[in-house]
C-alpha cells in the first residue's frame, strides 16, 4: 500500500512537471522581442477578450518579455524538469517492500539456503537487494568484514541516488539569476531609450521596466517548481536511505545468527 502511494505521487509529480513543461515550451516559441514603442498596441492585441484563464495569462506575459532572456529562463526550466524526471522514475524504480523483502532474506538464511538468499537478492531491483547480496558474498569472512562491505557499498549505493542532484541544483539557482541578469539589461535599456528620446516618457520607462520585472517574476517561478520537484526527490533519497540503513542491520543480525549456528553445530559434532 505504501509503495503504491509512493508511486501514485510520483506519477502526479511527472505529470506535473510535464505540463509545466510544455507550457514553457510553448511560450518560449512564441516570445518576440518588445520594443517600447509597439507595446501599447501589441497588449491590446495579446489580450484575451473572454478572459483566458490562468494558462493565456502566463502564456501572454511570458510573450511580452524579452525573448532572449525568457527562452533562456524556459531551458532552464526544461533541462532542470528532465533531471527531475530522471531521479524521481529512478528512485520510484528502486523502492521495494523491505520489510517483506528482509523477512524472506532472513528466513532464507536461517533454513541455511544462502545460495537461495542471493538468488533472491540479485532477482530483486533496488539498493537494498544490491547491499545485501554484497553482504551474502562475503559471508563466509569474519562479521567485522561483512559490515565494512555492506557499508562501503551503501555509500556507493548513496551516491547513485544522489548523481543529478547537483544540476537540479544549479538550475534551480541559474533561474532567478537569468531573471535578475534580464531585469538589469531590461532597466539599461529603458533609459538608453529615454536618452535617445531626449524626455523622460512615463510610458517608455513602464514598458521597459515591465519587461525587466517580468524576466524576474519567470525567473522565480521557475525556481520554484524546481525546488518543490527536488525537495520531493531529497524526501525519496532520505526515505531509501533510511530503508537501506535498517536493512543491513537485519542483515547483519540474520548473518550473525547464521554463524553462531554453525559454530554451535560444529561444537556439538566434536
Amino acid at each position: 500500500m505504501k509503495t503504491l502511494k509512493n508511486r501514485t505521487i510520483a506519477t502526479a509529480m511527472l505529470a506535473m512537471a510535464f505540463a509545466a513543461s510544455t507550457m514553457f515550451c510553448t511560450t518560449a516559441s512564441a516570445a518576440q522581442p518588445i520594443t517600447a514603442d509597439d507595446t501599447p498596441i501589441e497588449m491590446t492585441e495579446l489580450m484575451p477578450d473572454n478572459g483566458g484563464g490562468f494558462h493565456q495569462v502566463l502564456k501572454t506575459k511570458f510573450i511580452e518579455g524579452n525573448a532572449s532572456f525568457m527562452s533562456l529562463v524556459a531551458i532552464a526550466l526544461v533541462f532542470g524538469l528532465s533531471f527531475c524526471i530522471e531521479r524521481i522514475i529512478y528512485l520510484s524504480l528502486s523502492e521495494i517492500n523491505a520489510k517483506r523483502f528482509m523477512a524472506s532474506v532472513d528466513a532464507k538464511i536461517a533454513e541455511g539456503d544462502i545460495e537461495g538468499a542471493k538468488t533472491l537478492c540479485r532477482d530483486t531491483r533496488g539498493p537494498v537487494a544490491s547491499i545485501c547480496y554484497q553482504g551474502l558474498l562475503r559471508i563466509s569472512t569474519p562479521i567485522e568484514d561483512i559490515e565494512r562491505s555492506v557499508a562501503a557499498y551503501g555509500s556507493v549505493q548513496a551516491a547513485n541516488m544522489e548523481r543529478g542532484c547537483s544540476w537540479i541544483t544549479l538550475f534551480i539557482a541559474m533561474a532567478p539569476s537569468l531573471g535578475f541578469l534580464g531585469t538589469v539589461i531590461g532597466m539599461v535599456m529603458a533609459f538608453e531609450q529615454i536618452q535617445l528620446a531626449g524626455d523622460i516618457n512615463p510610458t517608455i520607462v513602464a514598458a521597459g521596466m515591465k519587461v525587466a520585472l517580468i524576466t524576474t517574476i519567470f525567473g522565480i517561478i521557475v525556481a520554484l517548481i524546481l525546488q518543490l520537484f527536488y525537495n520531493y526527490i531529497l524526501s525519496k533519497i532520505d526515505h531509501l536511505t533510511a530503508q537501506m540503513e535498517e536493512s543491513a542491520i537485519t542483515l547483519l543480525d540474520s548473518v550473525l545468527k547464521y554463524k553462531e549456528k554453525g559454530n554451535t553445530a560444529r561444537i556439538t559434532n566434536v
